[in-house]
């Protein structure tokens, strides 16, 4: 393996055990103190704790291990060793935030459960967060949902969701339906902060301008604000007649006026923005 590659795998494995790190903290310091829950194999680690204290970083291991080699022998690939990489991680960080906790040198969050729901989600969400998008996972219900998927055709969102709901279902017995309820507030954050990582941070606009006067408003947007358009040929549906469509990308600060310029040179300008959640080239993040 060249340099290159090396640090390319280096460059994917680090972020991956800084999220399983964060997830584990997640974990350990807000959701098992509160009695809170979990969804996927996480959910059935929880449980095992509350129901007969068996510690996370074992069972954690213990249920995973199966699932990677059946993933491992039906999807193979690079994704399942990151997936492998997750695990072993993330059960190596629960040991270790649970011997810092037996030890005192961290002491949990148990003040309310309000505050401890909304910072669950954040961590557990900046966790998984920064695994998904380097392309790694935690296991456990993700592998099943990739192999349901693989080979009957069940969709893997369908799939986890049902996984999720019968391990919810099951917590009832241990854990108090209003701590369901503050977890389904944890669950919903984490969703938001996965998705804000996955998307990135930065947020940008594209503009697609519609108008009989689309090359000129292009060439006063490349002249006055150093931004790049493609004009897009197109016909009308209704009046059958060619004209162009001017596709341009922006930053937030410059969404006025790129509008002010389009509507400057036709006023009857059709102009459709759309949200960029990340955006690679010239004038924007390079890769």
């Amino acid at each position: 393996m060249n340099s290159f590659k090396l640090s390319g795998v280096v460059k994917t494995v680090l972020p991956i055990l800084l999220g399983t790190a964060i997830y584990a903290f997640g974990l350990l310091y807000f959701i098992i103190p509160n009695q809170l829950m979990e969804g996927g194999v996480t959910g059935i680690t929880i449980l095992l704790k509350y129901a007969f204290g068996i510690s996370p970083s074992f069972s954690n291991l213990l249920l995973n291990i199966p699932l990677f080699f059946l993933g491992w022998r039906i999807l193979g690939g690079r994704q399942i060793v990151y997936t492998g990489i997750g695990i072993g991680s993330l059960s190596f960080f629960l040991w270790i935030f649970e011997k810092m906790i037996e030890h005192g040198w961290i002491e949990t969050f148990e003040t309310d459960y309000i505050l401890a729901s909304l910072y669950a989600g954040v961590t557990l969400g900046a966790g998984l967060g920064i695994v998904f998008r380097f392309g790694g996972t935690t296991g456990g219900s993700d592998i099943v949902a990739r192999i349901m998927n693989r080979k009957y055709g069940f969709s893997m969102g369908q799939v986890i969701l049902t996984i999720d709901i019968i391990i919810i279902a099951l917590s009832l017995f241990y854990v108090a339906k209003e701590n369901i309820l503050y977890t389904l507030v944890a669950v919903f954050i984490a969703s938001k902060v996965i998705d804000f990582i996955q998307e990135g941070a930065y947020s940008a606009k594209a503009f697609t301008i519609i108008s009989d006067h689309a090359p000129d408003i292009a060439d006063i947007i490349t002249k006055e604000m150093d931004r790049g358009v493609t004009l897009i040929p197109a016909i009308g549906a209704y009046s059958k007649q060619s004209k162009y469509m001017a596709y341009c990308v922006v930053s937030r600060p410059e969404i006025r006026r790129l509008h002010q310029i389009a509507k400057s040179v036709d006023p009857r300008a059709f102009i459709i923005i759309n949200d960029v959640h990340d955006v690679h080239g010239e004038g924007f993040k390079e890769d």
